[in-house]
């Protein structure tokens, strides 16, 4: 008896756990709720400018708070991914969920971290994509399969002109930086 009761406990505190959770997920997403709509794929976006990186999509987070994930617009939602860098943007194609399109004005730069969106993996494990969204600036990462492509997207988004227009965010948090 006393077995079967120490189980009811777990199970009501697992669904009790498991419902803060939703909680908290739902209370974030209202108060993100200000971010506008992400924008449309155009109809045509060329070829390629850098070999496709396929991997893990972290996820989104607002600019230097690595841990306060964005959840708004499917964006927090963490999943395989393949990155592709077109003239246009950057088009995220996630497995289960819609894809994401960065167009290539709000891209501000590229660069390698340790961390994003609760995911350490350790210096330069991460390609993290700053972008300009709306009032707030978003960081976007992938923990690509193949890390050599990493060099080649930095270079590409920073040296791009019209990419790099804007700079590097004037309160970036250069602590955690380890550009290549």
């Amino acid at each position: 008896m006393i077995r079967l009761g120490l189980v009811l406990l777990f199970l009501v505190l697992f669904v009790l756990v498991l419902g803060a959770m939703r909680l908290g997920w739902r209370r974030r997403a209202a108060t993100q709720s200000g971010l506008p709509p992400l924008a449309e794929l155009p109809g045509s976006i060329g070829d390629p400018l850098v070999p496709d990186l396929a991997g893990l999509y972290v996820g989104t987070t607002f600019a230097t708070q690595w841990q306060n994930r964005v959840v708004v617009h499917g964006l927090g939602l963490r999943s395989e991914a393949v990155f592709r860098l077109f003239g246009d943007g950057v088009l995220i194609d996630r497995t289960g969920s819609e894809p994401i399109y960065i167009p290539n004005d709000e891209l501000i730069d590229a660069r390698l971290e340790p961390a994003l969106a609760g995911k350490v993996v350790g210096p330069g494990g991460l390609l993290v994509l700053r972008w300009q969204h709306g009032a707030a600036e978003l960081d976007t990462g992938v923990r690509a399969d193949d890390r050599s492509g990493y060099a080649a997207w930095i270079a590409s988004i920073n040296n791009d002109g019209a990419r790099s227009r804007t700079g590097p965010s004037k309160d970036s948090n250069d602590n955690n930086r380890t550009d290549a």
